[in-house]
């Protein structure tokens, strides 16, 4: 291609830099990035955004998933892609969002703090449910697993016109799912943050269903009842890629009780090990009603009887997400879901900080730490190790079936290699959202 074209093509790009000014406005990490507050140059456009960069060099095949997935995805809770910019000139992707001021992991941390302020008022919990609930029935009609459901990843706006609406965020985890369904744990053997991660992941489950995400939203909504989150266990080695975790099933079983009406756990594939370890261990007398009415939760409430629904250790009897938006929780005394969380009230909790130098040092610092001896929720752990094991893990994958292609075309005179395209790239394109 004529050099003086590629010039005159690279001069008239938009750069992240001509449109936004974001120096020293990092506000966190999500997922795989860096995450910064901005404002447009142009004075005409008084919104704020978030910026989110791409962790590393180039487009991995996380940022290209959530890319995918949100340029076709549109619903009033979940987050928005506004624009994507690719700069050549260092290799880096940044992806526009919205701008959401709040988001659960703080929200619920502000009302730890503060026991003055109590739990998180009835109402508003009722809001935050409907609108995920909402989000996700949403994915998954349009055959989509988030798969990363957990507070940090709930975001909820601040003033302005969607003042007080949820946007489920954090796409780099999300995967499109089939019917029939086919194996999803070869590529990602470990998902879900573990304090939120089903029974049937940690067991080793290979063909696991929209019911991940359902368990998630169970905790979440336990954790909003409480504001503390209901399985929490000590930190794990986020560089395993092995999904059976000794710790976190134990804290469910402490919680939950042993499954009893769960048969297919014998077809699970790390059932072996599970009762190795567990085969000891006395659980009598312990349950979800136990826990929650230490939490001066009644079991005859319209608000137990969803959470208990939600967290059915049994994927195939657990509730969808249909279902849960239509529950009595969200009709009794004749009231709807609000559609603004906050109310009519002010928002009492505190904006976003930036990051400092230091902190960020510090933010470094904790993700390398040995398991166990950061003080950093999972909510806010970096996962860089998994991502680049992931790309490396896709790669060969990829590699393998094409060369396999290439031998079979080969031996049957089929068309040339170079005209090959993946299965996955034609059911994506076949794919109607």
């Amino acid at each position: 291609m004529d050099h003086g074209f590629l010039q005159k093509l690279s001069s008239q790009r938009r750069k992240v830099d001509d449109d936004f000014s974001y120096e020293g406005c990092k506000v966190g990490r999500g997922t795989y990035g860096h995450v910064y507050k901005a404002r447009a140059r142009d004075e005409n456009d008084k919104r704020e955004y978030a910026l989110k960069l791409i962790e590393g060099t180039g487009i991995t095949p996380s940022a290209c998933r959530e890319i995918a997935l949100l340029r076709e995805l549109q619903h009033p809770n979940v987050i928005a892609l506004q624009k994507v910019f690719l700069n050549h000139s260092d290799h880096k992707v940044w992806l526009l969002f919205d701008y959401a001021e709040h988001d659960l992991w703080h929200i619920i941390k502000f009302h730890r703090a503060n026991k003055k302020h109590g739990n998180i008022p009835e109402r508003m919990v009722k809001s935050l449910m409907y609108q995920i609930l909402d989000g996700i029935h949403y994915l998954h009609e349009n055959w989509v697993l988030h798969r990363d459901l957990k507070p940090a990843n709930i975001l909820v706006m601040g003033e302005g016109e969607e003042r007080g609406r949820v946007k489920i965020a954090d796409m780099g985890f999300a995967r499109l799912f089939n019917s029939p369904l086919k194996p999803l744990a070869d590529l990602d053997p470990v998902v879900v943050t573990f304090w939120y991660r089903a029974p049937e992941l940690l067991l080793g489950a290979r063909h696991y269903t929209k019911a991940i995400d359902i368990w998630a939203i169970g905790c979440i909504f336990a954790e909003l009842l409480t504001s503390e989150p209901i399985f929490h266990c000590r930190q794990e080695d986020i560089k395993t890629s092995n999904p059976y975790h000794h710790d976190q099933l134990e804290k469910i079983f402490q919680v939950m009780g042993l499954p009893s009406d769960w048969d297919d756990i014998r077809k699970m594939p790390e059932h072996m090990t599970f009762q190795k370890d567990f085969k000891r261990v006395d659980f009598s007398g312990k349950s979800l009603a136990g826990y929650m009415d230490k939490h001066r939760l009644r079991q005859d409430s319209c608000a137990f009887k969803l959470l208990k629904s939600l967290l059915i250790m049994d994927p195939k009897q657990r509730m969808g997400s249909a279902a849960a938006m239509d529950d009595d929780y969200f009709r009794e005394k004749g009231e709807i879901p609000l559609e603004d969380a906050f109310g009519d009230g002010p928002i009492v909790y505190p904006k976003r900080e930036f990051l400092t130098d230091e902190e960020r040092k510090k933010d470094k610092a904790k993700a390398q730490a040995p398991a166990g001896k950061g003080e950093e929720p999972p909510s806010k752990r970096i996962r860089i190790d998994q991502q680049q094991a992931d790309s490396e893990r896709q790669s060969q994958n990829f590699q393998n079936q094409r060369n396999n292609m290439q031998n079979i075309r080969q031996q049957q005179n089929m068309m040339p290699a170079n005209k090959y395209a993946t299965g996955q790239q034609q059911v994506f394109q076949q794919r109607k959202f």
